[in-house]
């Protein structure tokens, strides 16, 4: 399992929206600046979500994007199920996905079904606001 630019572009938007929250909204250019992103590329995973409840948008003078829940109800998890689409390390296991004929005597299921559960539990354990407070070595002060 690799994790897509749109998942990992997903969570650098929003620790940068929660970091630099404030009275009024947030432009996307901002945001891709700050980040090196591409403003374009980050349209369309902000829209996303936007339409899942994670961001709010508002459009003309003073728009741009806040954060729709607060940083500490914000999952890691949920964030990157929802920008890829599925975490499962094999496709039998992908939520809605096609059961496999095998199953029940799949030697390696036990396997791939403790790995789920294992991504699943580790991510879940994480939100935005967990990943505001992981500053790297030297960059954590007070001026």
């Amino acid at each position: 399992m690799m994790i897509s630019t749109r998942g990992r572009y997903a969570l650098r938007v929003l620790v940068d929206l929660a970091e630099h929250a404030g009275p009024g909204n947030i432009t996307l250019r901002e945001v891709a600046e700050r980040q090196d992103i591409s403003e374009k590329y980050l349209e369309s995973i902000v829209k996303e979500l936007v339409r899942a409840g994670i961001l709010t948008a508002e459009r003309g003078k003073g728009g741009g994007y806040r954060l729709g829940k607060e940083p500490e109800d914000i999952g890691v998890y949920e964030v990157l199920v929802l920008m890829e689409g599925t975490l499962a390390p094999v496709f039998c296991l992908e939520e809605g996905g096609k059961t496999c004929p095998r199953m029940a005597d799949c030697r390696t299921l036990p396997l791939w079904q403790g790995l789920e559960q294992t991504i699943r539990s580790y991510l879940s354990g994480f939100t935005i606001r967990d990943l505001m407070n992981n500053r790297p070595d030297g960059l954590d002060f007070v001026i």
